[in-house]
């Protein structure tokens, strides 16, 4: 047993400091990023938020929202839509918009490679990016599907995780992901913590992980814990390449979820994709060697996802225009975090 001693760090617990700045107005930064991945050598280019691969926020229907919104951000879609859906989907939109998630199961490979089977016979093959998804990103199996996976498709763009340390974002850059998922027991339907004492506070998670993968020539995606826009300024500040969200992105008409009515209020249901709700649904229930490492919540219902990603981006504009920074990709170098014990005034409430 070791302890280390140096505070590590969440979004809670800084703010970002303003410098000076020319920038007249919001208006003029420019907020999509441009990356060329090491591996599969493909070029992205747009705004850099990508929607958990969670029931309710992964969906179809939320990449299609992305894809009317024009300005690049992506989905990572669920595990759960069929084949045919899946086809179907990318017959008629692409892949632009998408990353397709898989487990380490062989089964999730067999789906996969059924769905790519059926796009080559109509001569279609936009699956380009995947996102290859588990709790535990740290095992040996996980390492291994890794390679497997990058000699199997080395076109693909693959984003893998999920970690939190240093050493082990260079261990999956090495083994084949071009982008290292970051993040352990953030978010907000996720009882990891609580269950197992396990975990990595967020902003510190992205510092160490950045700074892992960028000297290898790779990217991270920070997911989980944010909660307000100003998180996944935090975030970019920090040096994550993308940021993925869940709760912030739920309860909107593209959740594909049933709206149900409380005391005049409308709401739709939300859960951790390791709850006994998402177990129950995908696995019929929860396996006896396990606990569930997530919660079920309503949360209300918020309309089309556009408003929020009006607040969302508009947020991370006036972040940069705090800092100077006039594109994205200069925030991190406009960055200086200052430790704090409060950050918002909540007397008048918390929205």
């Amino acid at each position: 047993m070791r302890i280390e001693e140096d505070v590590k760090l969440d979004f809670k617990d800084v703010l970002i400091r303003p410098k000076r700045s020319t920038l007249a107005t919001r208006k003029d930064v420019n907020i999509k990023r441009e990356y060329k991945f090491r591996w599969s050598g493909k070029n992205f280019s747009g705004v850099p938020i990508i929607a958990a691969n969670m029931d309710g926020v992964g969906t179809l229907e939320m990449a299609c929202a992305f894809e009317r919104d024009g300005n690049g951000l992506t989905a990572a879609l669920t595990k759960h839509y069929p084949v045919d859906d899946l086809v179907s989907f990318y017959k008629e939109h692409g892949g632009a918009s998408t990353w397709y998630s898989l487990g380490v199961s062989d089964r999730d490979l067999d789906k996969m490679k059924k769905v790519l089977k059926e796009l080559k016979k109509s001569v279609v093959q936009p699956v380009e990016k995947i996102c290859l998804d588990v709790a535990n990103g740290y095992s040996q199996a996980f390492i291994d599907v890794v390679k497997r996976i990058r000699e199997d498709f080395p076109q693909m763009t693959i984003m893998a995780g999920n970690v939190v340390t240093g050493e082990m974002a260079e261990e999956l850059i090495l083994s084949g992901a071009d982008i290292v998922k970051v993040g352990i027991g953030p978010g907000s339907v996720c009882t990891t913590r609580k269950m197992t004492g396990v975990g990595y506070p967020q902003l510190s998670a992205i510092i160490d992980c950045a700074d892992a993968a960028h000297g290898l020539g790779g990217h991270v995606c920070s997911d989980g814990g944010c909660t307000v826009p100003g998180d996944i300024s935090k975030a970019f500040g920090a040096g994550a390449d993308f940021v993925m969200l869940g709760g912030m992105l739920a309860g909107h008409d593209q959740s594909e979820c049933k709206i149900v009515e409380k005391e005049g209020k409308k709401f739709t249901q939300f859960y951790g994709m390791s709850s006994d709700t998402a177990m129950t649904k995908h696995a019929g229930g929860v396996a006896n060697y396990r606990a569930s490492e997530g919660k079920t919540v309503d949360i209300p219902y918020r309309g089309d996802v556009q408003d929020s990603l009006q607040d969302i981006l508009g947020g991370i504009r006036s972040a940069c225009t705090y800092v100077g920074a006039k594109q994205l990709k200069e925030l991190s170098k406009r960055t200086t975090f200052v430790r704090v014990t409060q950050q918002i005034n909540n007397i008048f409430g918390t929205s």
